[in-house]
């Protein structure tokens, strides 16, 4: 076989072709192509494959990503995505969305002089073309093993979640109370960064493994939690983070004024047609002002952009080089035409029974250190108002636990966050109840969550009497 070690000299990174911002703002669909194969086979052997993998380090999910990428090189695709698989329960997810810049990509050796690998994309191309070859999970070798745990919620942790029980012999019961899976998977990433018949086909796939999907049903209201303990072995909680982060400034309570999952989620409801009474939130030919730097805020951005507002304005109280979001998705909003004002503050929002405006000042980096980041100082005499049809609140998001947590017994932290690892990991104080994702750690990246499913179902297993078989289910590959 030819030695392609020094392949990164002679072949330069190579990005997904990328639609033209025309075609990107008149729709919602993916702005990425796919990579076609000898493509990605040709970036795939720019891997050094190197001795102590830093990529695979920076990677929350600790994903085997020197292997595969030879498993590709090789031509090996079903191979590939079953390694892929071994680490992550949602690699075709967050080969699209997670920030690769500031993860894997930007742990690559090559990353400096020659160009990070394609990890994302080639990530992505694995599990799409291995499904369309017929791949599917070999559960072959699963035996029954008569357990049954109840998942409350379907967002990246849940289905993680159910993934590891299920391959393990454990019958998962996913209880979601929208109509489709994912939450905001769904429900608040944007089509144009994740379109949804991506993740309808990881339900097609987990429903062929053997987890069961009850949808429409809300804990608390349709069935009572204390029917899902008497009812199961154990239950995971995966329910996300929703309640908006306020800004604590004047007019965020001006008509006009809205928080950016709830922007997001109307938007997805109008296209997706689900729901004809959903509010749909509607900025066309309007002045849009962003506030906030991190992921959603960038998809504020960009979906304003498709509802063709007349402008939008992304104000960030830091510099440009502490955005905490993508840098990809950054580069989009401004392709895009997205203008961003940033070193400034948020002090009001302005309107006479409506919104009208923003009220921001400079600000700079003054000497003090708080959470390991430079103080923000606002300059003097600097005021100004940026004018607003119509503002979008996005500095994050907490858990909003339901009210059953307490009388049930499970502690909470005081931002309303779960807490555990009481006992096991994930586990939370109630013996038989575990979580795991944003309601535990906050709003966070989709592969935090998949990890802390994947992490949490262990703990069930063990909580359970039974062996972690995950690593048996399948033949081991080699790629040597």
């Amino acid at each position: 076989m030819t030695d392609t070690t020094l392949n990164f000299l002679h072949i330069a990174r190579a990005e997904p072709a990328k639609l033209s911002v025309d075609a990107r703002v008149s729709s919602y669909t993916e702005i990425y192509a796919p990579l076609a194969r000898n493509d990605a086979a040709q970036q795939a052997s720019r891997c050094l494959d190197c001795g102590n993998p830093f990529c695979e380090w920076k990677c929350p999910v600790h994903n085997h990503i020197p292997s595969w990428l030879k498993l590709l090189e090789e031509g090996r695709l079903f191979e590939a995505a079953e390694l892929s698989h071994r680490t992550n329960s949602l690699p075709e997810v967050c080969g699209r969305i997670c920030p690769q810049d500031r993860l894997c990509e930007g742990a690559c050796t090559l990353n400096d002089a020659f160009g990070a690998v394609t990890i994302g994309s080639i990530e992505k191309y694995i599990t799409d073309e291995a499904l369309k070859a017929g791949w599917r999970p070999d559960m072959t070798e699963v035996r029954s093993t008569g357990k049954k745990v109840a998942i409350v919620g379907s967002g990246p942790a849940g289905l993680a979640c159910a993934d590891i029980l299920t391959r393990n012999g454990v019958k998962a019961i996913v209880y979601e109370r929208q109509l489709r899976i994912g939450g905001l998977l769904t429900f608040g990433i944007p089509p144009f960064k994740l379109e949804k018949t991506v993740v309808e086909t990881r339900r097609e796939i987990l429903e062929g493994m053997g987890v069961e999907f009850r949808l429409g049903v809300e804990i608390g209201r349709d069935v009572m939690f204390e029917e899902l303990l008497a009812d199961h072995d154990a239950v995971f909680m995966g329910t996300g983070a929703y309640k908006a982060v306020e800004g604590g400034f004047p007019g965020e309570q001006l008509p006009g004024v809205y928080t950016a999952l709830n922007y997001l989620i109307s938007n997805i409801h109008h296209q997706l047609k689900l729901s004809p009474t959903q509010e749909w939130i509607n900025f066309e030919n309007k002045r849009v002002v962003v506030l906030g730097g991190g992921d959603t805020a960038m998809d504020c951005n960009r979906t304003a952009i498709r509802q063709s507002a007349q402008s939008v304005t992304c104000t960030y109280r830091r510099g440009q080089s502490d955005l905490q979001g993508s840098k990809r998705d950054y580069q989009s909003s401004v392709e895009e035409g997205v203008q961003f004002l940033f070193n400034r503050q948020p002090l009001e929002i302005v309107g006479d029974g409506r919104v009208q405006g923003v009220r921001v000042a400079q600000t700079r980096l003054g000497s003090a250190v708080s959470r390991g980041r430079r103080v923000i100082e606002i300059i003097e005499g600097t005021e100004e108002i940026i004018p607003a049809d119509a503002v979008i609140i996005a500095f994050g998001f907490n858990p909003s636990p339901p009210s059953w947590c307490e009388t049930q017994g499970i502690a909470l932290h005081p931002d309303g966050r779960i807490k555990t690892s009481v006992g096991l990991p994930f586990q939370t104080s109630h013996q038989r109840v575990f979580a795991g994702g944003d309601m535990v750690r906050g709003s966070d990246l989709v592969v935090t969550a998949v990890f802390e499913g994947r992490e949490a179902a262990q703990s069930i297993l063990r909580q359970l009497g039974l062996a972690q078989r995950l690593s048996t289910v399948n033949a081991p590959i080699s790629v040597a």
